[in-house]
């Protein structure tokens, strides 16, 4: 008891003692040898997990050893352990301006300039993540957006000035605070690509199609730790416009549709696992349907679920089951993700162009479940190209 009330003491003192410690850090660092002067080093690393998100970079930046241990995976494993990892949602939205139509009548409306934004359940909060340093016109159109243990990753996607395919990979850290460039993405022209991380380490990306918008096979593997892409085996089918999900501990590329028949969705998927795999594993009817995949992601309960025909639905064993009806507002082109037994729920309805946030219980037991929606200042309803959760 008497240990667990000096670990809330220290850590009620701790942002203060960031910003005065930040003043002095070569001092203290030559004559303090320990994470927190006076205190066991077990004690002090007790009250570095329990630092909120946004103090991270700014505990970084105090010295050497506190910027060591906080970007150290043992970190985020440790505070994920104690339950004090929470999770965020990264959405490449666009701007929104305010229309004026006759007789003093506003709305809003998005524009073409895109950027990353970022919504904190836990607080209820939005805010934007800092800009790209070299993307002065914004984020590229139809980028993807994944998230990686504490980075979240921009890859590929067309220069939104003069619609060039790029090949990039923009890498921003939430521990610093800050952007890095990751190797190009090889092998070509891609786009509308698969995209999925493990949440750990490593990213899969599969399908689309190449510069004479010919569908694709092959898929590639990037490590985050070593900045290094691997070229993997081709998939057996052609899948542009398809979904990547990780799934149960194995990458699924799911549907997507071949060049000679563009926009006839694949009921099929294909599965491989990165640390026992050599070949790609075929699923045949793993949709039921085919139908447009782009929505399917991995409950926290280890299930698929996706939006489809106006509903979510959750797949048990081979069969997809009714979970709720979408609320009106994102009838029209929703995106989904998960977090600690709830869906999320971004999109807009066929009347509106402004993206509107619904969430839901999933572990419900109602019958009929009841979404709710989030508040959102109008900064923050502009259209959403892709979005992703990380737990950090």
């Amino acid at each position: 008891m008497r240990s667990e009330r000096g670990i809330i003491f220290v850590f009620s003192n701790l942002l203060l003692y960031i910003h005065t410690l930040s003043q002095f850090v070569n001092f203290f660092y030559l004559f303090f040898m320990d994470l927190l002067p006076g205190l066991p080093n077990d004690i002090a690393l007790e009250c570095l997990i329990r630092l909120p998100l946004h103090q991270f970079s700014k505990a970084a930046s105090v010295c050497t050893k506190w910027k060591t241990e906080i970007k150290h995976p043992l970190f985020r494993q440790r505070r994920k352990e104690s339950g004090l990892t929470r999770p965020v949602f990264v959405l490449a939205q666009a701007m929104v301006t305010t229309i004026r139509k006759p007789y003093g009548i506003t709305s809003l409306s998005s524009t073409q300039f895109y950027r990353l934004t970022l919504y904190d359940p836990e607080r209820g909060c939005w805010y934007d993540l800092p800009p790209i340093p070299e993307l002065i016109d914004g984020l590229p159109m139809f980028c993807r957006v994944v998230g990686v243990g504490s980075d979240v990753m921009v890859i590929g996607g067309c220069d939104p000035v003069n619609w060039r395919v790029m090949d990039s990979v923009f890498i921003y850290n939430f521990v610093s605070g800050s952007w890095r460039r990751g190797a190009d993405m090889p092998g070509g022209q891609r786009l509308f690509f698969g995209c999925a991380s493990d949440s750990e380490r490593f990213v899969v990306v599969a399908g689309g199609h190449n510069d004479e918008k010919n569908a694709l096979r092959s898929a590639l593997l990037y490590d985050v730790a070593e900045d290094e892409w691997v070229t993997l085996p081709e998939m057996a089918i052609e899948r542009d416009e398809c979904k990547c999900a990780f799934h149960r501990g194995e990458f699924h590329v799911i549907g997507g549709y071949p060049t000679h028949a563009q926009g006839q969705f694949h009921r099929s998927a294909e599965v491989f696992n990165s640390a026992t795999s050599r070949q790609w594993r075929l699923e045949e009817d793993f949709l039921g349907a085919d139908t447009c995949p782009q929505t399917c992601i991995e409950g926290d309960d280890g299930r698929l679920y996706m939006c489809r025909d106006g509903d979510v639905v959750v797949k048990i064993d081979a069969t997809w089951k009714h979970v709720a009806r979408l609320p009106g507002g994102v009838s029209n082109g929703a995106y989904l993700t998960a977090w600690q037994g709830k869906l999320l729920a971004v999109g807009n309805s066929i009347l509106d162009e402004i993206h509107s946030s619904y969430e839901l219980d999933a572990n419900s037991e109602s019958k009929e479940k009841t979404w709710r929606k989030l508040d959102a200042p109008n900064e923050y309803c502009g259209h959403v190209q892709s979005v992703c959760s990380l737990e950090i």
